[in-house]
């Protein structure tokens, strides 16, 4: 088997991706824009060979790589990012080489526009909030008079919470759909949602259904975290609750998300709204069909004691899990740090005192600082007091 891995050195824990791969008998060739000489030493010992474009935007670079792989291996059977930035050309590199095994460019629309995914939770039977896309002010001023304020616009196709803004009155509606002028129809305005994020995440089988699937929760807003107005911190959950699971394997069969990682986000309101139901009823947001990001996968391995890269390769190569699932169930919490704010406890008390739960605490590079901080700290526990208590002790500030 033959597999075009594009970009293995970013995200850095990719490489183990390519490791597992490797590990099960699959010749892994890698593209990517760093040097050769710059890679890991065990991403280099898990592709068979690498070629290195100038830039990977340049679709005919990109083109020519794998033509040249073609050329040496023969035929491709699988090509992937793992990656959302990449998606839209994954599925264009499988369509101009007639490869079978993920997405193709004609049905990447629903993955990538935000104003189809909620097309999609529907046809799941899954509600979501209400939304519009529009370029006319007018009809924006409508919609936004039935659901109410604050409204909220953010890019229909576009990634997290950038380019996210919160409108709380009319004034500011009119000022940004005057700025942006026809490029307001780009933007997906949907009803203010109060709730807290939970995911459905892990890996599908070539039927639409999860080989393994475990949820992480983000209680604070993400667009106030991406703005820098709260802390970034959120965890993995012991246990998927049963009206969650069955969201998200009916999402999987609606979005016929194949072969692939998911990454489901759904809201649970905190309080109810007639419109949108009782606190923590759930609701359809957005998917993603790629890892979710940062250390998330990381943090399933550390909260199940499993190896999810290895699970993923097992449904490349086998298309089942070869390996252990889930061997227990427990809460495994991410905070972040930014270098220019001063923190309660110092970074190596912190670790002194949690040194038998950290998992790990790496410092991130500029890309992702900006959002989740400089420092992260990754830690298990048994329970939720315990983490809880390790999450004010990482992200008390001096004044709190």
């Amino acid at each position: 088997m033959n597999f075009v891995f594009i970009s293995p050195h970013f995200p850095e824990n990719y490489w183990n991706f390519c490791d597992r791969l490797r590990a099960n008998g699959v010749n892994v060739l890698g593209i990517g824009d760093a040097p050769y000489e710059t890679l890991p030493a065990l991403l280099k010992s898990a592709l068979t060979e690498y070629y290195r474009v100038d830039n990977m935007e340049n679709y005919d670079e990109m083109l020519r790589a794998m033509g040249f792989f073609t050329f040496k291996y023969g035929r491709i059977d699988w090509v992937e990012s793992n990656n959302e930035y990449w998606l839209e050309q994954d599925a264009r590199l499988r369509t101009d080489f007639n490869i079978t095994t993920g997405i193709k460019s004609a049905e990447i629309e629903k993955f990538k526009r935000k104003s189809m995914m909620k097309t999609y939770y529907q046809k799941a039977g899954i509600p979501t909030a209400r939304w519009c896309v529009t370029a006319d002010v007018t009809e924006a001023q409508a919609f936004a008079k039935t659901v109410g304020w604050p409204v909220i616009a953010k890019p229909d196709n576009g990634v997290g919470a950038n380019g996210t803004h919160k409108f709380k009155n009319k004034t500011e509606l009119n000022k940004f759909f005057q700025q942006e002028g026809p490029n307001a129809a780009n933007y997906i305005l949907e009803e203010f949602v109060d709730g807290e994020i939970v995911t459905f995440d892990g890996v599908a089988d070539a039927n639409a259904e999860p080989i393994y699937a475990a949820s992480h929760v983000t209680p604070d807003s993400i667009m106030e975290i991406a703005h820098g107005k709260k802390p970034m911190w959120y965890y993995v959950a012991p246990k998927i609750s049963p009206e969650l699971r069955k969201m998200g394997e009916a999402a999987l069969k609606a979005f016929c998300a194949k072969s692939r990682f998911f990454h489901l986000e759904f809201f649970r309101l905190k309080t109810a709204k007639p419109s949108l139901g009782n606190a923590g009823d759930i609701l359809g947001l957005e998917v993603n069909m790629r890892p979710a990001g940062g250390y998330t996968v990381d943090m399933l391995n550390y909260a199940g004691g499993l190896d999810l890269y290895q699970i993923w390769a097992d449904m490349v190569a086998f298309g089942a899990a070869h390996h252990p699932l889930a061997r227990y169930h427990r809460y495994c919490c991410c905070a972040g740090r930014h270098d220019e704010l001063r923190y309660r406890m110092p970074h190596e008390e912190l670790l002194k005192k949690y040194r038998s739960c950290l998992n790990a605490a790496p410092r991130l590079p500029e890309v992702l600082a900006r959002e989740m901080g400089d420092q992260l700290y990754i830690a298990s526990f048994e329970d939720e007091a315990a983490m809880q208590a390790f999450r004010r002790d990482a992200l008390a500030r001096p004044r709190e």
